[in-house]
């Protein structure tokens, strides 16, 4: 059974104050908060074994190898991949990302197509951005319409000989909508002979992944927004598009010899390992896999559901106030900003005076804002302990950050 006062009294922080008020975080897409379990996985990590991985056969190595190996195993499992070494340790999104933008620099030539979207985070857009500088390539950009809805008939006409990878994300970081990503890795497998890759920070929190369904190239996602460590994150690749990528970081780990003369490079998952691990945050990741699981996904996914319902309803009742996306189907964020009050800004500062932690800015999506005719908007986002008394305390927060500024 979804109990919710046990999820809440399994994270410390929920009982801190801020501002002499009690906490109401509402900043899950930027950071989730961690449940004791994935403390403790850390904390163990660091007082009873600390040691490097694969590389001793005393017996805290082999032990740290053990742990962080089975964590891998249950990411496997996690996302669905076929094989645990299609999962590779990185220290986020952003970095997954980069990894197979750069390690794609040797199969584009110029005048190759790149697709990705409007919803894109700044880390699915500079990453390409330099590869086409790199290379020659061209960037494709799937435009959306005034609710936030990607147009994806354009694949029909883009998609071809020349594209050589799509890149989009699951849901947007922005304005929570959820992308047609079925639908665009059905074109582009349909259309061209494209890798794609699904940019899932904000989708693997909230939803059950299954790669081997989607059929995706690639899937990127962070630890830290999952109730997991910062610093901790996935890249999933198909084995075969793995082998074709082109090392990204040079050094131990990641080779099979070493001379002076070549460098021939490990198998998979090592050859994208290069260094000393993440070893203790890629063991409470895999606390954090367990975490979500007993709760469940349908459990989880529900309730914020619900949560992200009540929200609207209730911020909806305030004059004046425009939820960006509204129309959209969307997932764990509403997106707003109230008329004539300024920016966004200062809406967040009065808000944190009650004790109410919300995003405010571009949330590093400046096309969007660009496209709105806007600076930012105040971001409100849920997790799995978020209560609909919380949303009560927003809604009135909001009202006096309206009555204040207004």
């Amino acid at each position: 059974m979804f109990d919710i006062n046990h999820i809440r009294a399994q994270f410390p922080i929920l009982n801190e104050e801020v501002n002499g008020k009690p906490l109401v975080y509402l900043d899950n897409a930027a950071t989730s908060q961690k449940p004791i379990s994935v403390l403790n996985a850390w904390e163990e990590y660091y007082k009873t074994i600390n040691a490097n991985v694969h590389r001793g056969i005393h017996t805290l190595s082999q032990l740290a190898t053990e742990a962080m190996e089975l964590s891998r195993q249950k990411i496997q499992r996690f996302i669905n991949a076929q094989h645990d070494y299609e999962v590779i340790f990185t220290k986020g999104t952003t970095e997954g990302i980069n990894l197979v933008a750069y390690a794609l620099t040797n199969q584009i030539k110029p005048n190759d197509e790149i697709i990705i979207s409007y919803l894109e985070h700044h880390s699915n857009i500079v990453p390409w951005q330099m590869l086409c500088e790199r290379t020659g390539a061209k960037l494709r950009v799937i435009p959306m319409d005034k609710s936030g809805i990607l147009q994806i008939d354009v694949l029909e006409e883009w998609l071809g000989e020349k594209t050589k990878i799509v890149a989009v994300n699951q849901v947007s970081n922005a304005l929570g909508i959820v992308n047609p990503i079925e639908e665009i890795i059905e074109k582009t497998r349909r259309l061209s002979n494209a890798y794609v890759l699904i940019d899932g920070a904000q989708s693997a929190p909230h939803f059950k992944i299954d790669v081997q369904k989607l059929d995706c190239d690639f899937f990127v996602f962070s630890g830290h927004k999952m109730y997991g460590p910062m610093g901790t994150g996935i890249l999933y690749g198909k084995e075969s598009a793995l082998e074709n990528l082109q090392a990204f970081h040079g050094g131990g780990e990641m080779i099979a010899v070493c001379s002076f003369e070549k460098t021939t490079y490990a198998g998979l998952p090592f050859k994208f390992e290069a260094g000393t691990p993440n070893v203790g945050g890629n063991i409470a990741l895999g606390a954090a896999v367990d975490f979500i699981e007993n709760i469940g996904h349908e459990n989880l996914q529900n309730h914020e559901n619900d949560l992200l319902n009540y929200a609207q309803k209730k911020l909806l009742e305030i004059d004046g106030l425009k939820i960006y996306g509204e129309k959209a189907d969307r997932t764990g964020v509403v997106s707003f900003n109230l008329e004539g009050a300024g920016i966004a800004s200062d809406t967040g500062m009065i808000l944190d005076k009650l004790g109410i932690a919300v995003r405010t800015g571009h949330h590093c999506t400046q096309p969007i804002m660009d496209f709105f005719n806007i600076a930012g908007t105040v971001r409100a986002s849920f997790a799995v302990y978020n209560t609909f008394e919380e949303i009560d305390i927003l809604t009135e927060g909001v009202k006096k950050a309206q009555r204040m500024l207004v």
